[in-house]
């Protein structure tokens, strides 16, 4: 019988820990299929941050390190460059990426670190019981907003994708989805492309994935998945935001 579909050789034994239903085990299997098809996972250094991404150094079967909360563009900086014929790449939430880590971020891409960065939006805390976090939409409840969040007690939302494109060092930035088929498909795309443009020393770039948390939302999966589509998509529009890899001499494949 013909093989279809087989686990990437760059995932390690170990089951996921994720609650049920939660698409990071999606996104880690697109990152790790990346890596088998680039023939990159011994190349490869992973940056684990703090969050439900935290166990991400069990999961991939290339070298990983561990870094503080927010820290993790700082830590893939000073990887990159003790170690440039290394390929390096961040996996972070959004309360560790958008909140506590926004100034890496942000002076990573204006220095434009020839680093990857896998940036998982599901509009909340996950880990630590479902706090607010600057992605959790207007009118969202959550366990730090319980009468919903509002413009005037927390403000408006944080788009992490439109931000960055406004920085002259960002290469490539692009927002997609891990709710259904197609958009998932085109997450992996995004994620092999931004892979491509480190390989070529094409500079920073960061791949925005909406995801879902059904267990802090209070939704079932499939409950879950849906809300992307009709709560998180309005907010966060997918799409390319930014993309100069022609123009920094990135070239692919036909």
């Amino acid at each position: 019988m013909a093989v279809i579909f087989d686990k990437p050789r760059s995932l390690t034994d170990v089951p996921f820990s994720f609650c049920g239903g939660c698409a990071h085990g999606i996104v880690h299997t697109l990152v790790a299929q990346t890596m088998d098809e680039l023939e990159i996972t011994d190349k490869t250094i992973g940056i684990a941050s703090v969050g439900c991404s935290v166990m991400a150094y069990n999961f991939f079967a290339c070298d990983m390190q561990q870094a503080a909360h927010g820290r993790a563009p700082a830590v893939a900086t000073g990887v990159k460059r003790v170690h440039p014929d290394r390929m390096v790449f961040t996996y972070q939430g959004d309360g560790d990426l958008a909140a506590i880590g926004t100034a890496e971020t942000i002076h990573a891409a204006a220095r434009s670190e020839n680093i990857t960065i896998i940036f998982i939006n599901n509009a909340i805390y996950g880990m630590t019981g479902g706090q607010m976090a600057p992605t959790s939409l207007l009118g969202q409840v959550t366990q730090t907003t319980p009468k919903k969040r509002t413009v005037e007690s927390q403000g408006y939302p944080l788009r992490v994708s439109e931000l960055l494109s406004t920085i002259e060092g960002s290469t490539y930035i692009e927002r997609c989805a891990a709710n259904n088929v197609k958009n998932i498909r085109a997450t992996k795309k995004a994620i092999k492309k931004a892979f491509e443009i480190q390989k070529q020393g094409g500079g920073f770039s960061l791949v925005e994935v909406l995801s879902n948390c059904p267990t802090n939302w209070v939704m079932s999966p499939k409950a879950s998945m849906d809300w992307i589509e009709s709560d998180m998509m309005p907010c966060y529009p997918l799409g390319v935001y930014c993309d100069k890899s022609a123009e920094r001499g990135v070239k692919f494949d036909a």
